[in-house]
């Protein structure tokens, strides 16, 4: 199951509610992820900025961006992301994936410096 990292920032109203009325956010954002079909890892919060991250695990991007969504239209939210991570064994094997596909993507004009490489790369038109 992929793994996300939901990074949302708090608005000054939420965070003095927070601070008045101690609440276990990790708790709801579980429930949450568990009505995706997902889960939660771990939560960060980040307190100089207002910010909390949640690591979760969802089935897909769809839920991931649903996620952000509902989160989003709660108001209590002055920004709300959403980002797949990935493991290093994930990272190394994408890593290896490009270094096999690397060669078939050209650049734009790429054909024309290879096929007349004694002339020059850019040639006026009038």
């Amino acid at each position: 199951m992929p793994t996300y990292m939901l990074n949302a920032t708090y608005s000054s109203g939420s965070w003095a509610r927070l601070i008045r009325a101690v609440d276990d956010r990790s708790t709801a954002v579980n429930k949450l992820m568990r009505s995706l079909g997902g889960s939660l890892e771990n939560v960060y919060w980040e307190v100089s900025a207002r910010a909390v991250h949640a690591v979760v695990d969802l089935p897909d991007s769809s839920c991931a961006a649903a996620a952000a969504g509902v989160l989003s239209q709660t108001g209590a939210f002055r920004s709300v992301d959403v980002e797949e991570v990935l493991t290093q064994s994930q990272f190394t094997g994408v890593l290896q994936l490009a270094d096999n596909v690397s060669q078939e993507y050209r650049v734009p004009g790429q054909a024309l410096l290879e096929d007349d490489s004694s002339q020059p790369a850019f040639r006026r038109v009038n």
